[in-house]
């Protein structure tokens, strides 16, 4: 989603046990497109005001006994996109979308994981179309592609869908791999230039679920 997801409410925040650990709650947060998870950290009521109030993910520092907002030095920030309460509400999950590597080391993650399959790459790869989109250059397909306008990503998506069609029964497992993954590449060049994203396309699926189920 390109807008974050309805903060929590006053009410909801009292509600949250506070009271459980000294006024602490664990907060994991989750990358928004790709849904690895990228660190732990703590938030009491002021670090979760902050973070829903300016939108960067803020916790509380054990160590420095204050509030500490992620990247504040390093400029490795963390954009909110959305905060919710586990089933006891006694921890957080915040999606956010990272800018630069949320880990100290450098990485992408302060957890080593292994890559993320299915839609967690999807993710990857829509971040990535959307820098190019930004800073891409003439020697960038993706860039000149996007500038081409909706149109001419239309055609060619139409076209990659036909060339899919006709690898289904003319070619080997590994040919329709790749004319699958061109498909999806320039669907996802698509979604860029209509400024969708995974989160919005999923939200439609699962609008669906209840029709699906009962097919």
């Amino acid at each position: 989603m390109r807008d974050r997801d309805a903060p929590l409410s006053a009410e909801e925040i009292g509600t949250l046990a506070w009271d459980r650990m000294d006024g602490l709650l664990p907060a994991a947060v989750q990358d928004a497109d790709t849904r690895q998870l990228l660190m732990i950290g703590y938030m009491d009521r002021a670090a979760l005001a902050a973070t829903l109030e300016n939108g960067a993910v803020t916790f509380f520092s054990r160590s420095k006994a204050r509030l500490w907002r992620k990247g504040e030095t390093s400029g490795n920030t963390l954009g909110l996109v959305s905060v919710h309460a586990d089933c006891d509400a006694d921890a957080l999950l915040v999606t956010a979308r990272p800018v630069g590597p949320t880990c100290h080391r450098g990485t992408a993650a302060c957890f080593d994981q292994p890559d993320a399959p299915g839609v967690g790459f999807l993710g990857q790869l829509a971040r990535i179309v959307a820098e190019r989109a930004q800073t891409g250059g003439e020697e960038s397909y993706t860039a000149r592609l996007l500038a081409a306008g909706p149109e001419r990503i239309a055609q060619k998506l139409g076209e990659e869908a036909v060339e899919t069609a006709l690898a289904a029964v003319t070619r080997d497992k590994a040919g329709l791999a790749e004319e699958i993954a061109d498909l999806l590449y320039h669907l996802i060049v698509l979604m860029e230039a209509r400024e969708l994203d995974w989160s919005t396309i999923r939200t439609v699926l699962i609008g669906r679920h209840g029709e699906l189920s009962t097919d």
